[in-house]
């Protein structure tokens, strides 16, 4: 058995979790799109990277829902970057995902411990 996922896979279970990602990174200030983007592949080791045809229609939809919101600032070389901020409904979004995947990542591992045993049912 090839213990590597299949990219199609591996994209699935990504696109499960960004949205918790990006408000937990928000947590932490305030941040422009290029900047969660080395922030996301950067604390992930790499393997959680965000192409700009993901991160700026899921950035759109958080703001849309009021989780986030924006601010444009200009940057020290004269180009102006759209900052993005957690709303307080951010944050209680935030922990409702946080206490979800806990509860969900538990179970899986629960129901995985059977295979790291050897159990071949």
């Amino acid at each position: 058995m090839n213990a590597e996922p299949r990219p199609s896979l591996d994209r699935e279970l990504k696109r499960g979790v960004t949205e918790m990602v990006l408000l937990r990174l928000l947590a932490e200030g305030p941040s422009y799109g290029y900047q969660l983007v080395g922030e996301v592949a950067e604390r992930s080791g790499g393997g959680l990277e965000l192409a700009s045809g993901t991160l700026y229609p899921l950035l759109y939809r958080l703001e849309e829902q009021g989780w986030v919101e924006t601010e444009w600032e200009d940057a020290e070389r004269g180009a102006r970057r759209k900052y993005y901020r957690l709303t307080a409904a951010g944050a209680e979004r935030l922990e409702e995902l946080a206490v979800a995947w806990r509860r969900f990542s538990a179970q899986i591992d629960a129901l995985l411990a059977d295979l790291e045993e050897g159990d071949e049912r």
